[in-house]
């Protein structure tokens, strides 16, 4: 828009920019032709996956706070949930109750748990999620409709079940209070799914063994990475946040971010000013020899050669002719 060229074209160091991946890339282009360095934080479809020895009270728990804290808009939310098959209906029949016991109202009541979208595009957008899901087969066993009755803007927390990889509610981001569940039968099918996307801004691994999560987030393509926990890690200042992939570029907090913020200058100031350096002009025929010599003082890695070295090179440091 507008107010973003005009940033650009103002006299600014640095563009951090947070938002859709379609403006990130925009903004991108914009500042590459001005060679404005810039940190872009953008869209994500971060993978839940619960591995069969979590505690799944806990993770359910988790599930349906990360996919439907602030109606699911946060770049954060869980959008894509991958359940061990052992225990899937169990971790699904706890999240559908857990899910139905949510409050959905206005935002300024302390008993809310749930607000509204913050436009009618955004809820035609997660509308739309769900019933292409629905058209190729996936069951909506919570939620799945609009809320007139309670004002503008307000869609049910939903829960999808029988879901593929190939559906929208998969593969773009949803940004909106909708928790698409799908089974898996390995570690290593679990971590293809994570991976299977454009995005990798952040993703979460629920276990009991924390090596084990350690071992599954070290083959995740994402940017940050909890174990046990979801979206939390936003809240830690240290911890430097971004993503990979088509989820952005640079890094926000922690030491990386503020790293981000500064322009590296090397200043050098020679210890022996009045000293004329061994390798100025003038050259002569025995300038070469005296080079290579001190190449071998500097890394040979035989001890006879780098003595003989050494003593020629006395030779290059009392060269004369040096202008």
């Amino acid at each position: 828009g507008p107010v973003g060229a005009a940033l650009i074209d103002s006299a600014i160091d640095k563009i951090i920019f947070t938002g859709s991946v379609a403006t990130g890339r925009r903004v991108g282009v914009a500042a590459a032709q001005k060679l404005l360095p810039c940190v872009l934080e953008l869209g994500g479809k971060d993978p839940f996956i619960v591995l069969d020895d979590a505690d799944l009270e806990v993770a359910s728990s988790g599930a349906v706070w990360g996919a439907f804290m602030n109606a699911g808009q946060t770049c954060l939310s869980v959008e894509r949930c991958y359940v061990h098959r052992k225990i899937y209906d169990r971790f699904v029949g706890l999240c559908a109750e857990k899910t139905r016991r949510l409050k959905i109202g206005n935002g300024l009541d302390s008993q809310t748990d749930i607000g509204p979208l913050i436009h009618e595009a955004q809820l035609r957008l997660v509308e739309s999620h769900v019933i292409d899901a629905q058209a190729r087969g996936a069951r909506v066993i919570v939620g799945g409709k609009r809320l007139p009755e309670l004002g503008a803007n307000f869609y049910s927390p939903t829960i999808l079940i029988d879901v593929s990889q190939q559906m929208r509610v998969m593969r773009e981001e949803t940004f909106g209070p909708v928790l698409p569940i799908m089974p898996f039968d390995s570690e290593e099918q679990a971590v293809q799914l994570a991976n299977d996307s454009e995005f990798g801004l952040a993703a979460s691994v629920w276990t009991k063994d924390r090596r084990r999560g350690e071992k599954i987030a070290a083959k995740i393509a994402a940017g940050s990475i909890m174990i046990n926990d979801v979206i939390s890690c936003y809240g830690i200042s240290e911890a430097p946040h971004g993503g990979v992939k088509a989820s952005g570029i640079g890094r926000t907090h922690g030491s990386f971010g503020l790293e981000e913020m500064v322009g590296i200058k090397y200043v050098d100031s020679d210890l022996l000013p009045s000293l004329k350096k061994l390798w100025w002009y003038g050259y002569g025929p025995e300038f070469a020899g005296y080079m290579e010599q001190l190449t071998d003082l500097m890394f040979s890695r035989r001890r006879l050669k780098r003595l003989r070295a050494a003593v020629g090179s006395v030779r290059l440091v009392r060269r004369k002719g040096r202008l």
